[in-house]
């Protein structure tokens, strides 16, 4: 069937997809929701873009991990929207120091991000016939960024649907849960193999530091998204604990 025409499917879901720790949940926990499952990747010039080489050994990895999802895993595309990082003077598409600004915000928001991302993702998903969108935005655990915010998603699906005439979904599955939960929910979805996966492939590190393993995973350590997830990944193991006395 020619996608150019495909009328919208229930079944279908695209996930934003950047190659790190939240997407890649986000994606299990499509792929045991939805019969086909897409997605769909950004390279906007940003400064950690080694998150876009892990990508493709994510999707094999969970695809390892269950032939059901193997068998829901469709296809991939990686969407160039440099124009972005051009004109944007933030920590994540420029050589500058991670800092606050004065109005609370960190120097890594990427003004419009997560609105072009879902902009973009929603003209493919037209395209392709699905309706429900995937993105790991949150706003439990985050840097305050305005685009991650619930009401925002929200105003956002109903633009895509007003413009697009189609009825779009935006799924958040992690909105309203911290890090900690983040990995619990891996857990809960591919077990400790999920998890594992999680550690040794996916990326968060904003400086695109690969170089040091630690026991959530690869990064610099020291930026904000490695103090989350490291944050993250000790409550979760505290948790473990616990149960497990």
């Amino acid at each position: 069937m020619n996608d150019e025409l495909a009328p919208q499917s229930p079944a279908a879901a695209l996930v934003l997809f950047s190659g790190g720790q939240d997407s890649t949940t986000c994606l299990a926990w499509a792929l045991s929701r939805y019969e086909r499952v897409e997605t769909v990747g950004f390279d906007y010039g940003q400064r950690h873009r080694v998150e876009l080489t892990r990508r493709a050994g994510l999707r094999a990895g969970l695809a390892r991990l269950s032939p059901s999802w193997a068998e829901r895993l469709g296809e991939d595309r990686t969407i160039s929207i440099e124009a972005i990082g051009a004109i944007s003077e933030t920590a994540l598409t420029r050589d500058a120091e991670i800092a606050f600004a004065a109005d609370g915000l960190p120097n890594t928001f990427v003004p419009g991000r997560n609105l072009l991302f879902l902009t973009f993702a929603a003209a493919l998903a037209y395209r392709r016939g699905i309706a429900d969108l995937v993105g790991g935005m949150c706003e439990t655990d985050y840097s305050g960024y305005p685009d991650c915010r619930d009401q925002t998603i929200r105003a956002m699906a109903q633009a895509l649907s007003l413009g697009m005439d189609r009825g779009f979904t935006v799924h958040t599955p992690l909105m309203w849960i911290d890090k900690a939960e983040t990995w619990r929910l891996a857990e809960s979805l591919g077990g400790a193999a999920l998890v594992r996966l999680i550690v040794e492939e996916t990326h968060t590190c904003y400086l695109g530091e690969r170089g040091r393993r630690f026991d959530w995973g690869y990064g610099c350590g020291e930026c904000p998204a490695c103090k989350l997830r490291a944050a993250g990944w000790e409550k979760y193991r505290a948790g473990q604990t616990r149960a497990i006395a």
